[in-house]
């Protein structure tokens, strides 16, 4: 029995290492045409501005079809008076692997001190614009219909209260952004972090004077410096926007240093709350009482601090349901030391740390870790982890001994959890043990698959930018040119089946954002949701895609928009970008 047990094991040991030696993702960032570098300040990141890097964003902003980029940028700091001011680029996808900068064309080059963006219809006209958080006034980018972008934010009132940063002007620095209908009206609101204030000059000043772990003279922060409130604008309907924090209760009392958000329907009542990922305090759950106001439930939720009670150092946050059981899960990215953090959604509002029970505690406690996304990258229908890692610290290259680098390799985690074959009450439920009883979990699966290379990295973006049915990655490092990662894993093995499915809303916000869409497969149900704004100060592709494994035939998509519209189609052929329009499915 017990030879017959571990000869089990080992073919399905050598199963598994053959699915992961097929992983491939190729960089294709030079012949794609992708040439910025992102700029991140001083080589020596003496003021924590500068350690924060920038984020980037998939979006169709012409309508075509294809996937087209917006890469957010900062400033490089040579001296006290030599700046280069950055600029944000976009650039076109051609839709042949090739992308072209069309920066100035479209006038979206702002050259702020830029640290996030994300994206969504505002105005319900058809066609995606852009957010982006800065260091001094945000932008909010209307989309002209014509390739072009007009900056909006004063006129609309989103420009976070601040002007172009100037030396002795105390500024709001942003980071993460979301786009979010929360009163369910049709329009997209805004809730915008912000993470400290500060002046430029305190920037181009700021010298090195704190010790880490043994490493001395590095930057301060972020505890000693002034935290700045988050924000949260109604959307009036009229291209304008209203300050409502107090009102909606989602007033930032301590003002923390935030530096992610997710908006997301964390307890399935139909209406969206949000989760803020806080830097060195706990983060933030706001529930929504479906009445325009939340409720901050983080402690009570068992989401807000680590299992040590605890606050951890938080930066990128995702939400998905990484173990089928229809609700959505958390993740977590800290800084080095904490590791990561994965909240399982045990439903009735409550959430438990599952970090330690799937396997991604050891990996992720020493890297420094920042974008984050569940994704589906080798199309078998569950959701695996992606995150980008770095350090904000140069100087730990100094104190090899602690075994900490600046420059660290990013990781992908395979999701080897296993559904039983019959749904309970119809619903599948997670099985985390293994037939033989070995218990199942992520596996860290990076090298050997083309992304195990070495660089700071801050944010990521996931979409399938050559839409042939895999998400690809693009990820931002300090002071280098982006990442982009084509998703080569399908090519090398029998092909798996997909889906990518667009949404239009007409009674609905018209980006689709906050809808959740199921696909279903036999006895299998997978559900995504629409979101605007992600991870690391990013953005994903607004379309949902879904890995169908070898499913020859989907059974049933239905999508539940946020009006309470349901939209359905039953026998739906696999390998193919469907497009639903509310109220006409």
């Amino acid at each position: 029995m017990t030879s017959t047990r571990y000869k089990l094991l080992s073919v399905i040991g050598l199963l598994l290492n053959s699915a992961m030696a097929e992983v491939v993702f190729t960089d294709i960032t030079q012949p794609a045409g992708i040439h910025a570098v992102t700029y991140a300040g001083s080589k020596k990141k003496k003021h924590l501005l500068e350690s924060l890097g920038c984020g980037a964003a998939f979006l169709d902003y012409d309508n075509d079809g294809d996937q087209d980029l917006y890469l957010v940028n900062g400033w490089k700091i040579k001296g006290p008076g030599d700046i280069v001011r950055g600029s944000n680029m976009l650039y076109r996808n051609n839709g042949n692997g090739t992308f072209t900068n069309v920066t100035a064309f479209a006038n979206v080059g702002n050259d702020n001190w830029g640290v996030g963006v994300c994206c969504g219809d505002y105005d319900n006209d058809g066609w995606v614009d852009l957010y982006v958080t800065n260091f001094g006034a945000n932008c909010l980018y209307h989309n002209n219909h014509d390739g072009t972008f007009t900056d909006v934010a004063h006129q609309s009132g989103v420009a976070n209260g601040t002007e172009k940063p100037g030396m002795d002007e105390v500024q709001h620095l942003s980071a993460g952004a979301t786009f979010l209908d929360y009163d369910n009206d049709g329009n997209l609101d805004l809730y915008l972090v912000n993470y400290i204030d500060c002046t430029i000059e305190e920037v181009l000043t700021a010298e090195l004077t704190q010790d880490w772990k043994g490493v001395t003279k590095v930057m301060s922060g972020p505890r000693g410096l002034k935290g700045s409130a988050d924000v949260f604008y109604r959307n009036n309907g009229d291209g304008t926007f209203t300050n409502v924090t107090v009102e909606a209760g989602l007033i930032d009392i301590g003002e923390l240093y935030g530096l992610g958000v997710c908006s997301t329907d964390l307890d399935l009542d139909g209406d969206i709350d949000l989760y803020v990922a806080n830097d060195a305090g706990p983060n933030y759950l706001y529930q929504n009482n479906g009445n325009e106001t939340f409720s901050e439930i983080g402690l009570y939720a068992n989401a807000a601090v680590a299992e040590t009670g605890l606050p951890q150092a938080s930066m990128g946050v995702d939400f998905a349901d990484y173990d089928n059981d229809g609700d959505p899960d958390g993740f977590l990215t800290h800084f080095s030391g904490e590791c990561s953090t994965l909240y399982r959604n045990l439903g009735q509002g409550l959430f438990e740390d599952y970090t330690k029970s799937v396997g991604l505690w050891q990996p992720t406690y020493l890297p420094m870790s920042w974008g984050v996304g569940f994704f589906d990258y080798d199309n078998d229908t569950d959701l695996d982890l992606f995150i980008a890692n770095g350090h904000i610290y140069p100087q730990v290259d100094t104190h090899l001994e602690y075994g900490e680098l600046y420059a660290q390799p990013d990781q992908l985690f395979q999701n080897v959890t296993y559904l039983p074959k019959e749904p309970i009450d119809g619903v599948h439920q997670p099985r985390l043990d293994h037939p033989l009883g070995e218990v199942l979990n992520f596996k860290l699966i990076t090298e050997s698959t083309g992304l195990d290379r070495q660089l700071s990295s801050r944010g990521t973006a996931f979409a399938d930018y050559d839409n042939d049915g895999d998400i690809d990655l693009l990820v931002t490092h300090m002071d280098a040119p982006p990442t982009l990662l084509r998703n080569d894993t399908m090519s090398n093995r029998h092909q798996r089946n997909w889906l990518l499915i667009d949404l239009e809303g007409t009674i609905s916000n018209r980006s689709g954002v906050g809808s959740k869409i199921y696909v279903t497969i036999g006895n299998l149900t997978l559900v995504r949701e629409v979101r605007s704004g992600s991870g690391y100060v990013s953005q994903n592709d607004l379309r949902a895609h879904f890995g169908l494994g070898e499913a020859n035939l989907v059974d049933h998509i239905q999508i539940k928009w946020l009006s309470g519209s349901v939209s359905n189609r039953y026998k739906v052929m696999p390998s193919q970008i469907i497009h639903f329009r509310e109220s006409q499915d």
